[in-house]
């Protein structure tokens, strides 16, 4: 998938005439980028127009329109749209009782090197997470992760030829699996060269 550029971005007074057309289109695209994993977990699928959205919601939240602090913009973000042989995620865990989430992440120390996705009856493929910044510490894991799973060139084909995926977790305090949709399923083979 091609990098943003500045070309590709909206200034701020278009983003801001086009910014609810734009937002719903969007929304519509992420609904089938979620995969949940058990109750309090789940994965968000980024992409170029994922990305590009964010990008966007950034610079009007910042009022950001100089070169350097777009790039700097671009820069973060790019790095989480897939390259052809990946997926990559938000892994976000996911607990509205403040006490009972500060409780889950010190028991799920360790939970994003458990997520996995596995194409048909290939094998397994484990999370590599936060490849940016350490977001763990011993006592406990943070809410938010950025994951990828680098798939073979037999496992893209697979995608691409229909086969069923799952995705869970193997995390001993939380194991979980499910099946994607073929919705979602179709909607990620989108993002394999």
């Amino acid at each position: 998938m091609l990098l943003l550029t500045r070309n590709d971005l909206f200034s701020l007074e278009k983003y801001a005439e086009q910014r609810s057309e734009f937002r719903a289109r969007v929304m519509a695209h992420k609904k089938d980028r979620q995969v949940p994993i058990g109750a309090h977990a789940t994965l968000y699928f980024e992409d170029r127009l994922t990305m590009h959205y964010q990008i966007q919601e950034m610079l009007r939240a910042e009022r950001i329109f100089d070169a350097a602090g777009i790039q700097d913009e671009l820069d973060a973000y790019n790095p989480l749209i897939p390259d052809g042989s990946n997926w990559k995620a938000t892994f976000m865990i996911e607990f509205d009782d403040a006490d009972e989430r500060r409780d889950a992440l010190v028991r799920l120390v360790g939970i994003e090197h458990k997520i996995w996705v596995q194409v048909a009856d290939h094998r397994k493929v484990y999370a590599i997470a936060d490849e940016d910044l350490t977001r763990s510490t011993g006592d406990k894991t943070s809410a938010v992760h950025f994951v990828r799973f680098e798939l073979t060139a037999a496992m893209v084909d697979a995608v691409k030829a229909g086969s069923p995926v799952q995705m869970g977790s193997d995390h001993k305090e939380y194991g979980y699996q499910s099946e994607l949709t073929p919705a979602t399923c179709q909607s990620l083979a989108n993002d394999l060269d």
